[in-house]
């Protein structure tokens, strides 16, 4: 499956960072690093999924927006942060070097720190959102982004390194490494709508989403190409990691994951959210190859 329908969302996130990034155009040297770890490269899933979510219920895309912007900025600060020397010591990102090798280490830290700022204030100025909703959003993201979310899971990644963590330990760290900024991302919407009955859905929903996209990693971490990934091809085993394909084997990995993405696809059907571009995702997990 070609990523054709994600197309117009992507175009539309890229655009969305460069603008939100040209407010921030001063020190250059910062501006230029957040420049160059946000833009022209990435998959743009977790914006995808605003998006994706948002038309689903409904809503104008320009009320997405801050979302799609936020959950991108703490992306992309993460990815500065695992690849410094103290994380994951990765000199390539995106097919292109790692913002600490580009710009130096301080610089780096810094910029990292800097767009996860901008993430909240993305979401605290946007006057197209209700109060309630701006709010619901920081505590979302904030949740899915720090001690028990993002953070708390590379805490356990790095802990679990040369362990031989259990599947369920695997999963766990995962979920929230990984899957709790997906799950932000498809309940944003909702939280946006004030439909709280869907809500719960879509987070369970994303909750799914998230470990499909990690164990796709994985396999392609095993089966794909240096060239193709965009970064280390092997960088898992070389870094004694448990990953779903040393703790399944491949076969095992690749069934494991076909029943995510199964349990994901009852969940659209459940909440009636089971449009043809959330469908397309959900599958595009599977058979993404970088």
């Amino acid at each position: 499956m070609t990523a054709e329908f994600l197309a117009p969302f992507q175009n539309r996130i890229e655009e969305k960072l460069a603008q939100r990034l040209s407010t921030f155009d001063q020190p250059k040297a910062l501006s230029d690093a957040m420049a160059y770890a946000c833009l022209g490269g990435g998959k743009r899933l977790r914006a995808s999924l605003v998006y994706l979510s948002a038309d689903a219920l409904g809503l104008n895309l320009d009320q997405a927006d801050s979302a799609a912007i936020a959950v991108e900025l703490i992306h992309a600060y993460s990815l500065i942060h695992d690849d410094l020397p103290a994380m994951d010591d990765d000199g390539l990102r995106r097919g292109k070097p790692s913002t600490h090798i580009q710009f130096g280490e301080a610089l780096a830290i810094l910029a990292g720190d800097a767009l996860q700022a901008a993430a909240f204030q993305t979401l605290a100025e946007d006057e197209l959102l209700d109060p309630a909703a701006r709010l619901r959003l920081i505590q979302a993201l904030s949740t899915a982004s720090g001690i028990q979310g993002m953070v708390g899971g590379q805490v356990h990644d790095m802990a679990g390194e040369h362990q031989g963590l259990s599947l369920s330990a695997l999963t766990e760290m995962h979920a929230l490494k990984t899957g709790a900024l997906i799950e932000f991302s498809a309940a944003s919407a909702a939280i946006i709508a004030n439909n709280q009955r869907i809500e719960p859905l879509l987070r369970a929903f994303g909750a799914q989403l998230g470990l499909a996209f990690q164990v796709q990693d994985d396999i392609l971490d095993e089966t794909s190409s240096t060239e193709t990934l965009g970064k280390q091809q092997g960088s898992d085993r070389a870094q004694a990691k448990s990953t779903f394909v040393s703790l399944l084997g491949l076969e095992a990995a690749q069934n494991h994951l076909a029943d995510l993405i199964q349990t994901a696809v009852k969940l659209l059907q459940q909440s009636q959210l089971e449009t043809d571009n959330l469908l397309a995702l959900a599958h595009y997990m599977v058979e993404r190859k970088h």
